[in-house]
């Protein structure tokens, strides 16, 4: 850690208040209050460090919001055959999703298909010039899809979340896309309540149990 930046604020005999401006090895900047003691011009002892760095927001289930979070939903009919299947969004700073919701159209704290089922919950250290370096990437990212055809299968909200990925070089990559989602996503998320567990997995397996059935009844040749 090392100070990048020092700029006075207040002078006060023998009190001086300092903002710097603080870099970890993440390259993340956080903003810092420091009181220091000064005699005669020189640093004596530093007496205080107060954080300034903007808090997280914390994630709220009635409103939807999901601070650097990866959400998804299911998808009716498709998912209900393929649980694996289903709608994904990224969330800003604030917890607001953005998903790519059809042709020419990235919607904004309406996600297409319903609520969030289940969310990822990612690390803003690991973006590139952190909570700014996020929030910028999902905007571009989302601009940059509001003049692209929506296509099932090559372009689709997974494409969307993994543009953004990208362009904010999580975890040092650039290499996300739909399939690494589709995969990890399962892995990593949880559901943001009983109802989504139930929303998600009742119908497929009410199709499984149907078609169980039926491979009973039928008589065999």
């Amino acid at each position: 850690r090392r100070a990048d930046q020092f700029e006075s604020v207040r002078h006060g005999a023998p009190l001086r208040f300092v903002v710097a401006s603080i870099r970890r090895y993440s390259e993340v900047s956080t903003r810092t209050l420091i009181r220091c003691r000064f005699v005669a011009g020189r640093f004596v002892e530093e007496l205080s460090v107060f954080d300034m760095s903007p808090k997280p927001v914390a994630i709220d289930f009635n409103r939807d919001r999901f601070p650097f979070c990866i959400v998804w939903t299911p998808i009716p009919c498709l998912t209900w055959f393929c649980p694996l299947i289903g709608h994904m969004g990224i969330c800003t700073s604030s917890g607001v999703v953005r998903d790519f919701a059809g042709p020419y159209f990235v919607s904004e704290d309406n996600m297409a298909f319903g609520r969030p089922a289940k969310y990822w919950m990612l690390d803003s250290s690991r973006a590139r010039d952190g909570v700014q370096g996020w929030d910028r990437a999902i905007a571009q990212g989302s601009e940059e899809y509001k003049g692209r055809m929506h296509n099932l299968f090559c372009d689709n909200c997974h494409s969307h979340v993994a543009r953004c990925l990208n362009l904010m070089q999580y975890d040092g990559s650039t290499r996300w896309n739909m399939v690494k989602l589709a995969l990890m996503m399962p892995l990593h998320s949880r559901y943001v309540s009983m109802w989504a567990v139930i929303k998600t997995w009742l119908p497929p397996a009410l199709l499984l149990l149907g078609l169980l059935l039926l491979l009973l009844l039928v008589p065999t040749a």
